[in-house]
């Protein structure tokens, strides 16, 4: 139909807005499950975003530019969350995005896929259709990637993806990696080959020309946009699910208006989803009963929350650096500790990155290596604070809280020191500004340097999980579908049951495009079978009020049903 403001949306009579399916968040999932759905012309779908919407053409250059991340925490277009310190001296500054596109809008933009290993850790639960060569068709339906091989790379999706070159990023980027592979690393000249990614090299990035390419611009279209059976609605803020008899029937928003559809999908990001599953009596029992909700469902929702530890090593770099400091991002080196169970299993990762303040260097030049531990086992949660959709959640991330983890994290500050003494990298060093000389190689002083200053690489993903039905941990089973209710997904980061040992962006948007496919099946097969009854539950529509609110009802299909 068209994008609305949510007053708009508001003054739109019920009767001209029918809706077979509400998708709540319009980030990396929500913006590709959006397009898929509405591909077929008889599925209507609402997209609710809270954060302000743009022309996919017309982005601020905050959320644009590729040389800036977390839109410089401005409020407009970022959550402006911060996780519990554990050790830190504050809390931690967890940023997600707030537009059309969500956090992909905000983020580094680097488009590297999960890896064979991570699907294996998956499909080891049980659930089934996650292979790696499930999930490649739809890794490479998502990409336009002029390079590589045809059997890993799709070359008509709607996501560009540009292969950085040596002589596009930074010197301080290129010393890195010749400081890796003077250390024997191998050249990975494709991150996304499932064999031949362990190693140094340029990444492949989602940026085209400087410009962060988001879902909301590569999915949500002018096209797309325009299609009679979508409505965006930007400014909608989502209270909660509205259960009745374990069916889900649609979503209150925070000023009460009710919106009812079949199918109902939370891709809110793992912060999000999981913070409206909880505020709609989904969650565990004692969280629910301490803030007087009412329990609709008992589930382990946000116990499992994951994301990769980060931490800085700040460098002084030599002043006739100035000027070459973009991109910000462009190059890592990815690889596997000794404490990974084989050479797949690619635990840690080290970026070189020009996003510290050129004021905390004396030459006015200043950079960082980025030490990234991607395989985590330190648990945190989500939880909430009050009953109040406007109130931030409460978020405990608990980074390096296992042996496990802190053990790896203080090999790759090790490897981190290491290539800024080899020749390439130290010829470019003014000094190191943090943690700085007063922490030498003593493993206790690392381990405490790491503790105080770890902070997030912005991944937090499992706080709904998947799982078969008699994981106790699991809340949705392999095709997002909540245990206990019908008529509700959950697609996003939160159903990861393990955290990738990557960024997750391109592997969340597969995902959508994914189980995109799976609920069209779904639908399809309603319809054949006669289940598709337009209109049924608009019969009660003239005998339900509800007070400072209207039911704004679907006609069309459903999805299967869950148990």
């Amino acid at each position: 139909m068209s994008v609305l403001s949510l007053e708009q949306f508001m003054t739109t009579p019920p009767e001209q807005m029918p809706y077979d399916i509400i998708i709540v968040g319009a980030g990396s999932a929500g913006a590709v499950l959006a397009a898929r759905l509405s591909e077929d012309e008889q599925t209507r779908v609402l997209l609710l975003e809270y954060g302000p919407s743009f022309d996919p053409d017309g982005y601020p250059e905050l959320l644009y530019s590729g040389n800036i991340i977390a839109a410089n925490g401005d409020q407009r277009y970022e959550w402006c969350y911060y996780a519990s310190p554990v050790s830190q001296p504050d809390p931690v500054y967890t940023p997600r995005g707030k537009t059309l596109g969500g956090s992909s809008a905000i983020n580094a933009a680097v488009a590297c896929r999960a890896l064979p290993w991570d699907f294996e850790r998956i499909t080891a639960k049980g659930l089934k259709g996650w292979k790696y060569e499930d999930v490649l068709p739809y890794y490479k339906k998502m990409e336009t990637y002029p390079l590589g091989e045809d059997k890993y790379h799709g070359r008509e999706g709607p996501l560009p993806i540009h292969q950085m070159t040596l002589e596009e990023i930074t010197p301080v980027q290129r010393a890195t990696l010749e400081a890796a592979w003077q250390l024997g690393f191998a050249r990975v000249e494709d991150f996304n080959h499932p064999e031949a990614n362990n190693g140094a090299g340029p990444n492949p990035m989602n940026i085209i020309n400087g410009v962060r390419v988001n879902t909301g611009m590569a999915w949500l279209t002018r096209k797309v946009r325009q299609r009679p059976n979508l409505t965006i609605v930007y400014g909608a803020l989502t209270d909660k699910l509205i259960v009745e008899e374990n069916r889900v029937k649609g979503v209150q928003l925070a000023d009460g208006e009710q919106c009812f559809a079949r199918q109902t999908i939370l891709s809110a990001g793992a912060y999000g989803s999981a913070a409206i599953l909880l505020r709609s009596g989904i969650g565990p029992r004692h969280h629910l009963e301490s803030l007087s909700i009412p329990v609709v469902k008992e589930a382990p929702v946000g116990e499992r929350l994951r994301d990769h530890a980060f931490y800085w090593i700040n460098f002084a770099g030599k002043a006739e650096l100035k000027g070459h400091e973009h991109p910000v991002v462009a190059a890592q080196i990815w690889t596997n500790s000794s404490f990974a169970k084989s050479a797949r299993e690619m635990d840690i990762a080290i970026s070189p990155s020009h996003l510290l303040p050129a004021d905390l260097s004396p030459t006015g030049v200043a950079f960082s290596l980025g030490l990234e531990l991607m395989h985590c086992s330190s648990t945190g949660y989500i939880r909430l604070k009050s009953r109040d959709p406007h109130d931030a959640p409460e978020i405990a991330l608990n980074h390096l809280t296992t042996e496990d983890d802190m053990r790896r994290m203080v090999e790759c500050f090790r490897l981190a020191r290491l290539l800024a003494d080899m020749p390439p990298l130290r010829q470019l060093i003014e000094y190191e500004i943090s943690p700085g000389a007063s922490v030498g190689d003593d493993e206790s002083d690392i381990r405490q340097a790491l503790a105080q200053g770890v902070s997030t690489l912005q991944h937090p993903c499992s706080t709904a999980p998947m799982g078969p039905p008699d994981d106790p941990c699991a809340v949705v089973d392999e095709n997002g579908c909540l245990y206990g209710l019908h008529d509700l997904r959950v697609i996003d980061a939160s159903i990861l049951p393990e955290i990738p040992l990557i960024n997750l962006n391109p592997t969340i948007i597969m995902m959508a495009e994914k189980l995109a496919d799976a609920l069209r099946n779904d639908i399809h097969e309603e319809r054949k079978n006669g289940i598709h009854q337009a209109g049924k539950q608009r019969q009660n529509n003239e005998t339900i009020v509800r007070r400072h609110s209207r039911r704004r009802w679907f006609s069309g299909c459903g999805s299967r049903r869950t148990s």
